[in-house]
């Protein structure tokens, strides 16, 4: 079991930054992929960005390449998503994930562990 905690949402303005993190207090991440997704009112939960267990390796959803970096620093057994240009549309609950998969995965069905969420909310 591998309990993660969401910190760090709020508001913005757009073209304003935020700075997600997710921490694993009690266990070590290092061994697990790592991701966040986020899901507004109404619609699917979807991938935003993950990195796998080094580091060395990230992917991201087309809608948010070249404005988000997600990083992780595993001696903190923290992830962090650092969020650029927001948008009006980046307004979802994110979420942080863990996965036992090799690489950086972007299925749902692929992480197992979940962070509680916090809110972003974009203002035009």
């Amino acid at each position: 079991q591998v309990r993660l905690v969401n910190s760090g949402g709020g508001l913005a303005q757009a073209g304003g930054s935020l700075r997600l993190s997710c921490a694993a207090p009690e266990r070590t991440i290092s061994n697990y992929a790592m991701a966040w997704f986020r899901q507004a009112p109404r619609k699917e939960r979807e991938f935003v960005a993950s990195i796998d267990r080094s580091g060395r390796s990230t992917l991201y959803a087309d809608s948010v390449k070249d404005r988000f970096t997600i990083s992780r620093d595993n001696a903190k057994n923290t992830i962090y998503l650092q969020m650029n240009s927001l948008k009006p549309e980046d307004s979802a609950v994110y979420y942080c994930a863990a996965s036992n998969v090799l690489g950086a995965p972007s299925a749902v069905l692929l992480y197992t562990y979940w962070g509680q969420g916090t809110q972003v909310a974009v203002s035009s």
